[in-house]
């Protein structure tokens, strides 16, 4: 999640949304469609086989079309692929995520 965190803060450039993000998305400031984009991330991440056409249905409400649902099922799909390679083989994050993270810390205390 460091890495990934740390991409978007560098493309928002919004530190609290991204530490909201991180903590419950839920809770930020979504809109609806960033909202919808989230319940189905979330739930294609951790229980894949529960997913039906109804959950693509709740993207096309939220006015996503099928290609901008395909292109987010791409990206979902790949960074839990990333992210289980990595875990697999002990992969740390980069120096400088962890530096960042850390920094980050400090500036809270």
């Amino acid at each position: 999640m460091e890495a990934h965190g740390e991409d978007l803060r560098r493309l928002i450039k919004d530190d609290a949304l991204v530490n909201q993000l991180k903590i419950d998305y839920r809770q930020a400031n979504l809109s609806e469609r960033q909202m919808a984009l989230c319940r189905f991330a979330q739930k294609l991440t951790l229980t894949p086989a529960k997913m039906t056409e109804s959950d693509v249905q709740d993207l096309r409400a939220a006015g996503l079309t099928d290609k901008d649902i395909l292109d987010a099922v791409e990206v979902i799909g790949y960074f839990n692929y990333i992210n289980r390679v990595a875990d697999g083989l002990g992969i740390d994050p980069e120096p400088w995520m962890r530096d960042a993270w850390e920094k980050r810390q400090n500036r809270a205390e």
